[in-house]
Formats: C-alpha cells, structure tokens, sequence
C-alpha cells in the first residue's frame, strides 16, 4: 500500500534479483513529483543489468513523464541487447499504454512468473 503524505502519495521502488534478471516493483503513482526518482533507478538498474522486468501491479497511476521514463530505459536497454518487461499493470496503467499507442512498443505480460519465463528463454 502505498503511504499517504498530505494530499499526495509516495511513489516506492522495491528491487529484487532472480537469476541475473532485475525485478523493480513500482507501487504508488508515478507522476511527475517522482519521476525523476524512477529515473535513477532505471538507469542504475539498466547499468547494472540487460534483463528487467517492471511489476506495475502496486502502480494506480502513470503520467506522461512516466511513460516517457519507462521509454528511455527500454531505449537505454536495446542498446545494450537488453529487454523490459512490463508486468501486471492495473487498468488505468495499461489503458494509458493503449491510449498513446504505446502498449505494442512493451512486451507486456500478465503475471511475474510469465515474465521471469520469457526473460529465461532470452539470451
């Protein structure tokens, strides 16, 4: 759950490992009070590792700096023959995606075990 401060609420980044793949658990909202926030652990984690996996499940809402976030890791990560993956985003969080056209630039998946499946298949 995600923490009430005043008005506003706390974007949290929890991040695991499993098998040399990244698993950044996003929960709260990414807006753009927390954006750049995301962004330096995006990019630390991208230094760090070609396989990431995003699990939106916590996440209740995504702005447009956001997205565009979320855009220039996968940037970052393609061209290091990396992948992102986008996992168990709530309604809000895909229609965004799907609104803006975005969501077949994601490989989106359903649950976290599908996704740890597709990035061990991956090279």
């Amino acid at each position: 759950m995600p923490y009430l401060q005043g008005s506003l609420k706390i974007m949290k980044i929890f991040k695991d490992l499993h098998d040399g793949i990244c698993l950044m658990s996003i929960s709260g909202r990414i807006d753009s009070n927390y954006s750049d926030d995301l962004e330096r652990a995006l990019n630390k984690a991208v230094n760090e590792y070609s396989k990431i996996i995003m699990d939106l499940k916590d996440t209740e809402y995504i702005s447009s700096s956001g997205v565009r976030v979320l855009l220039a890791g996968k940037k970052m990560l393609r061209e290091k023959n990396g992948e992102m993956i986008l996992v168990s985003l709530q309604p809000v969080v895909r229609d965004v995606f799907e609104i803006a056209g975005l969501a077949r630039l994601f490989l989106i998946k359903k649950t976290r075990e599908d996704a740890l499946s597709e990035m061990m298949r991956r090279p």
